[in-house]
């Protein structure tokens, strides 16, 4: 009896020091920023150029921007989790080609920008960035905000602000490839042996903030997304205020959705939506 006893009190201990690492380390784990960051022409991008701001908590951020031209609505391409913004050159470069200005919105702790990613801190990134368009006069109306995967969660957010001001302008358009329905949900399909969602510092719980978002939206997600489960993009889609319109693309995976014609789905939902007057 003693050596059982002695046998669960080492097997909970282990437990315990396996959730205490992982709650540790979540940040490193779920963050996975490159910081080697080329210029715009020689990532494939020579027409966009690399400006700074600063953000409401003093970190200098640089990011990469073209103007729309006139009557065209601009990318705002929140990317996900892994390299950095310099890894989208080539999948903004269909939207560059129609006309639409582009931001390739940067984050703390990616491509050499100062600063430690978190959730607050990818949202007060994005705020900045944000204020810039505005200041460039360029109104919400025409917003096209992009999130990749973890940054389908920065692109709710902004666009659930943006509908909850006190004089609300909703942004023109919301375009989710690969998305969570929360943050929460995701860590507890990849760790289902621990209590993950009660550990998560970061949750991007988009799947509350999207019923608010009074905008069309837009949701890409393969089959056989194996980081992502298509349910959870299906869930959110499912939250999502009218007009909306998804696509579930048979055999894709996670980080090959451009393989099947994504940006041009994009580009005429983009195009529709906004001459339609929503």
């Amino acid at each position: 009896m003693a050596a059982m006893i002695n046998g669960i009190a080492v097997a909970l201990g282990i437990y315990a020091a396996l959730v205490g690492g992982l709650y540790l380390m979540q940040r490193q784990l779920l963050y996975h920023p490159s910081q080697i960051l080329p210029s715009p022409a020689q990532a494939g991008v020579a027409e966009m150029q690399t400006l700074r701001v600063t953000t409401v908590d003093g970190l200098t951020l640089a990011f990469w921007y073209r103007p729309a031209q006139p009557g065209q609505p601009t990318v705002v391409y929140f990317h996900g989790n892994g390299g950095n913004l310099a890894g989208r050159a080539s999948k903004v470069r269909p939207y560059l080609d129609a006309g639409f200005g582009v931001v390739l919105a940067a984050y703390r702790g990616y491509g050499g920008n100062p600063g430690k990613p978190s959730e607050s801190g990818l949202y007060a990134d994005a705020r900045a960035q944000l204020e810039f368009l505005s200041r460039q006069g360029v109104a919400a109306a025409q917003w096209v905000l992009y999130g990749e995967s973890l940054g389908s969660g920065v692109a709710v957010q902004m666009a659930y602000e943006q509908a909850l001001k006190d004089a609300p302008e909703p942004v023109g358009v919301v375009v989710l490839e690969a998305p969570f329905f929360s943050l929460s949900d995701t860590a507890q399909s990849h760790y289902p042996f621990v209590p993950a969602r009660l550990l998560l510092r970061d949750r991007f719980d988009s799947g509350a903030k999207i019923k608010h978002v009074m905008a069309p939206v837009m949701i890409v997600h393969g089959s056989q997304d194996g980081v992502i489960s298509q349910d959870q993009g299906k869930r959110l889609f499912q939250a999502a205020l009218e007009p909306k319109q998804a696509h579930w693309i048979p055999g894709a995976g996670h980080i090959n959705l451009y393989e099947y014609g994504v940006a041009a789905m994009v580009v005429d939902f983009v195009q529709k939506s906004l001459m339609a007057g929503f």
